[in-house]
C-alpha cells in the first residue's frame, strides 16, 4: 500500500505532533523534514492552518505543504540575538479577548496590546468581560464601557450564572475564533459553559499565591468544534505579549480612535506625544480620546514600563 494525499485543518499542536482533521478522519502528523530546513523566523505550521498531508498505511501522516494563510494572530518571542513569531492561531475570523471583571483585576493595558494584535491581523475583536457576577453591573460598565464607545462589541459573561453565554454562541457560530487573554480569567470555564460535553479541566486558584496567582491549566493549542458550527481555539493564558513586526511609527494605525485623527496633525512624522499642531494630543486633552487609551499608546510607542504584563494566574471556576 502507498500513502494517500489529502487536505485538512490542523486542530491540535503538542510537542511537535500535529493533529489534522481530514474528510476521512483525524490524522496525527509530523512536519516533513524538507519543510524544516534552515532556521525559521516563525512557526512553520500552526493550529488553524490548512495543510496537505500524506496519510501512510499505518495511519500516521506527514505534512507536505502549508497552504497560504488569510490571517495570522501571533506574538513575538525573543532572546539573545533572535526574534521569533509564535503563531497563536492561523486563519482566524475573529478573536474573543477574555478579561475578568475581578479576581484577577483586569489589566486594561494588556487588553490594549491584544487589540493592537487583532487590528494588525485584520480580524474582528469581541471583548468578553468575564466573572461579571463578582461585581455590580455599573462597575463592569465602568471598566469596559470605553471600548464599547470606540466600536468594540463587549459581552458581559459569567460561567457561574450563565450571563452572556447565549450571546457568545451567536458570535461564535460558523467562525474560527481564538479565545485569548491572561491567565486566571476563566477561559476554560467559558468553553465548558459553551460546550458542556467537553468537560475540560479547570485549574483551582492557589491558596498560597497572592492576587489569585497560580499555575497555567492549558498545555496545548487546540481547536474545539462547536455544536452550532465553527471552531474555537483555546490557547494558554499569556504572561507576556510582545508585538510582532510592528514599527513604532505604525502603531497609531492600530488604535481605532487615533487613526482617523492622524491626517489632521501638523507634521507627517508626528509621534502624538509633544509636537505642536497634533490633532491626537488635542483630542486627548479635550477628553475625546480616553486618557487611559492615550497613555497605553504612549507606553507602547516609547517602550514605557508595562508592570501589569507580568501577572500570572490560572483559569479557574470560582
Amino acid at each position: 500500500m502507498t500513502s494517500t494525499s489529502t487536505q485538512g485543518l490542523v486542530i491540535r499542536s503538542q510537542a511537535g505532533y500535529l493533529t489534522v482533521r481530514t474528510p476521512s478522519g483525524d490524522v496525527v502528523c509530523r512536519l516533513r523534514g524538507r519543510l524544516r530546513q534552515g532556521r525559521a523566523a516563525g512557526d512553520l505550521v500552526a493550529v488553524g492552518d490548512q495543510v496537505v498531508v500524506s496519510v501512510h498505511p499505518d495511519g500516521s501522516g506527514s505534512i507536505d505543504e502549508v497552504l497560504p494563510r488569510k490571517s495570522v494572530f501571533s506574538r513575538q518571542l525573543s532572546g539573545v540575538g533572535y526574534a521569533y513569531q509564535q503563531i497563536l492561531l492561523a486563519n482566524a475570523d475573529q478573536a474573543m479577548l477574555v478579561f475578568a471583571c475581578a479576581r484577577p483585576s483586569p489589566s486594561l493595558r494588556m487588553l490594549d496590546r491584544f487589540l493592537v494584535l487583532v487590528e494588525q491581523a485584520g480580524i474582528r475583536a469581541v471583548i468578553v468581560a468575564n466573572k461579571s457576577d463578582l461585581v455590580k453591573p455599573e462597575q463592569a460598565q465602568a471598566l469596559y464601557g470605553l471600548y464599547e464607545k470606540i466600536g468594540y462589541p463587549v459581552v458581559y459573561t459569567s460561567a457561574v450564572t450563565g450571563q452572556g453565554i447565549e450571546a457568545l454562541r451567536g458570535h461564535l457560530a460558523g467562525k474560527l475564533t481564538v479565545l485569548a487573554g491572561p491567565s486566571g480569567v476563566g477561559k476554560t470555564s467559558l468553553i465548558n459553559a459553551l460546550h458542556p460535553s467537553l468537560n475540560l479541566q479547570v485549574g483551582q486558584l492557589s491558596e498560597a499565591g497572592e492576587k489569585g496567582k497560580g499555575k497555567h491549566t492549558t498545555q496545548v493549542r487546540q481547536l474545539f468544534e462547536l455544536p452550532d458550527g465553527g471552531y474555537i481555539a483555546d490557547i494558554p493564558g499569556l504572561r507576556s505579549l510582545a508585538l510582532w513586526d510592528i514599527q513604532p511609527e505604525e502603531l497609531d494605525a492600530y488604535f481605532r480612535e487615533i487613526a482617523p485623527l492622524v491626517s489632521g496633525c501638523q507634521f507627517n512624522d508626528c509621534t502624538h506625544s509633544h509636537e505642536p499642531g497634533c490633532a491626537v494630543r488635542a483630542a486627548a486633552n479635550s477628553g475625546a480620546i480616553d486618557p487611559e487609551r492615550y497613555d497605553s499608546y504612549l507606553r507602547l510607542r516609547f517602550g514605557g514600563p508595562m508592570d501589569d504584563m507580568s501577572e500570572e494566574g490560572s483559569d479557574d471556576d470560582e
